[in-house]
């Protein structure tokens, strides 16, 4: 059985930070491709993050510079530091985890809530 779940997610001031995790079992997590979407209220679902199995990295152009996407293969779980938060940066928070082998997959966590509000 697969399970993606996050957590650190709260409430924080503007231009505070958060560190995400996400914990993943059921999957070979070394050759997963890892990533962060975020959910607004009344907007569409949108990556913030991803990192490859291989470690290559791609941010959303709102956040580069103030995120990090990270991962830990001993401990199969992937982060998300999230630096200068803004209240735009409100919304709940997704962990996806997707590969071809043996066959294509792709697997959501439940979500997290972050909310940046003074």
């Amino acid at each position: 059985q697969v399970q993606l779940v996050e957590s650190g997610g709260g409430l924080v001031q503007p231009g505070g930070s958060l560190r995400l995790s996400c914990a993943a079992s059921g999957i070979l997590f070394s050759i997963t491709h890892m990533g962060w979407y975020r959910q607004a209220p009344g907007k569409q679902r949108e990556l913030v993050a991803a990192i490859s199995s291989g470690t290559t990295t791609t941010y959303a152009d709102s956040v580069k510079g103030r995120f990090t996407i990270s991962r830990d293969n001993a401990k199969n779980t992937v982060f998300l530091q999230m630096n200068s938060l803004k209240p735009e940066d409100t919304a709940v928070y997704y962990c996806n985890g997707n590969g071809n082998w043996p066959k294509f997959y792709d697997y959501w966590g439940q979500g997290t809530q972050v909310t940046v509000s003074s």
